[in-house]
């Protein structure tokens, strides 16, 4: 799976330090791929939850959840302490086993695994909460991966999107792994309820001594049951 994820650490923004030249290896990334960048480091990402996952999801009933790319497990334990039944799944085995070694001792149960999404088959399973931070992927990938996503929600549950704002890329070739709130918008139209859709700014540590900013692209849509009417 093609994906930029995970806490705040893209903050670091990982994916800059790739996009000099014309082909983006992101845009191509694999099992090994993934496995190579997160042996680069002792820990890739911060330890933290994501933020905008914090923002839209403190206030929604625990259910069951799926953490789309979760890599070391920030997101899956933050969802877990606060009740909600989580599976966090990721393409890297070396992430998964991080997550589980980030969650050890915490006394929360989480099933990670190991799969590609834009392969897996979910056999029937649906989550109330579906969550996916941060995936930088080419058209026509990510629109596949985002309804595929969409697919996994149930009736009444929520689909969290966020990613970097595309007006931020220093390059073409990045600009185009990324979307803007509205490009989430248009997949999900039919049975889906539009709860938040903005870009928003949010400051991070560019070191220990400087702050700067990024905007992140934070959608967040609930699926309707048949009974509920898409204009309420």
């Amino acid at each position: 799976m093609s994906h930029a994820h995970h806490d705040h650490a893209h903050d670091n923004h990982a994916q800059h330090d790739r996009t000099e030249t014309t082909e983006n290896p992101f845009a191509k990334a694999d099992a090994q791929f993934w496995n190579s960048l997160y042996e680069e480091r002792a820990a890739r990402w911060s330890g933290n939850p994501n933020p905008q996952l914090i923002a839209e999801a403190s206030d929604l009933e625990p259910g069951t959840a799926l953490d789309v790319g979760c890599g070391e497990g920030a997101d899956a334990l933050w969802l877990a302490r606060r009740g909600w039944k989580v599976t966090g799944t990721d393409i890297s085995s070396v992430a998964l086993g991080r997550a589980k070694e980030h969650v050890e001792g915490s006394g929360v149960d989480i099933e990670w695994l190991e799969a590609d999404l834009t392969k897996w088959d979910s056999q029937g399973r649906s989550f109330d909460l579906v969550s996916a931070q941060f995936f930088h992927m080419l058209e026509p990938a990510r629109g596949e991966l985002f309804r595929a996503l969409g697919d996994l929600v149930a009736p009444g549950g929520h689909l969290l999107i966020v990613g970097h704002s595309p007006h931020e890329s220093p390059t073409e070739h990045h600009r185009a792994m990324l979307h803007t709130p509205e490009y989430v918008e248009s997949l999900f139209t039919d049975g889906w309820k539009l709860l938040v859709s903005e870009l928003r700014e949010r400051e991070l540590p560019a070191n220990p001594e400087k702050m700067h900013h990024t905007t992140d692209t934070v959608v967040l849509l609930q699926r309707l049951s048949a009974s509920t009417d898409s204009n309420s």
